[in-house]
């Protein structure tokens, strides 16, 4: 599966990119174009975190996009934020709400379809990788990495904080893992939340269980900290490259430090 890429490490630490793909999966001229089918990108998100596989971290990522399916979704297809504007399983409008799909959208046997062939292999292998490191540890941490444009009024008001904790309230971590990363965040001088507007996803939910040693939380980053976002996204000027150095990165390497000695039971 060339789509599919685990690096591993054997530090008790994973770090998952859901959704920061842009292959259509050969499904490009069933949208309105391969850009609108792009825009939700987490644009750059496993490169902003390179430096985690020099730390032993196992990183896994998929190269198939969002919007063919979402692998950060329950894939029985049940809202995650019930009563709020979200996207589906499969996909049929950005988070702007505008049309996906030129013509119909995905029936129940295409949706099942994507689902065998990418979302199953991809959790597969993220429950492999957990369970191995687990097994040779005790406890293992799950890091779940996004990030989403800075301003998106269809899913919330205002300008999005720089970086967003999700542990579904926190249940799917330690409250010290909770703690070290927010004590982080703070001190940066950059805006956060915890389970503010991002909980954590199927995969926070899925995974997360504490008592047992798997302890997972989501970050979700606001792009305005490593790429510029220009005020009207237009596929001409959207993305834009990765900077260089990012602002944020420096906090992102103590964050995944302080994790990896959570992991290790130095904190």
């Amino acid at each position: 599966m060339d789509w599919l890429r685990v690096q591993r490490g054997d530090a008790p630490l994973v770090i998952a990119f859901p959704h920061g793909g842009t292959d259509l999966a050969g499904l490009d001229d069933q949208f309105v174009s391969p850009w609108h089918a792009q825009i939700d990108t987490d644009w750059w998100i496993a490169d902003l975190y390179t430096f985690a596989a020099d730390m032993g971290a196992t990183l896994v990522a998929t190269d198939i996009s969002r919007s063919v399916i979402d692998m950060n979704r329950d894939p029985s297809g049940a809202s995650l934020y019930p009563g709020q504007a979200t996207t589906e399983l499969c996909p049929t409008t950005t988070f702007d709400g505008e049309p996906l799909y030129r013509f119909g959208e995905p029936d129940e046997a295409e949706i099942m379809q994507r689902l065998n062939l990418y979302h199953r292999p991809y959790h597969d292998a993220l429950a492999a990788e957990l369970a191995r490191l687990k097994a040779a540890h005790g406890r293992v941490v799950l890091y779940d990495a996004h990030s989403i444009r800075s301003h998106v009024p269809r899913l919330f008001d205002d300008e999005l904080p720089q970086f967003n904790i999700g542990t579904n309230g926190g249940a799917t971590c330690a409250p010290e893992l909770e703690t070290i990363v927010a004590s982080i965040c703070a001190a940066s001088g950059y805006s956060h939340v915890v389970n503010g507007r991002f909980k954590g996803g199927w995969t926070t939910r899925h995974y997360g269980d504490p008592e047992s040693g798997v302890h997972v939380v989501q970050m979700e980053l606001a792009q305005r900290g490593y790429m510029a976002e220009p005020t009207a996204i237009t596929s001409a000027n959207w993305p834009t490259p990765l900077d260089p150095n990012p602002a944020i990165r420096p906090v992102l390497e103590q964050v995944i430090a302080a994790t990896f000695d959570f992991a290790k039971g130095q904190k």
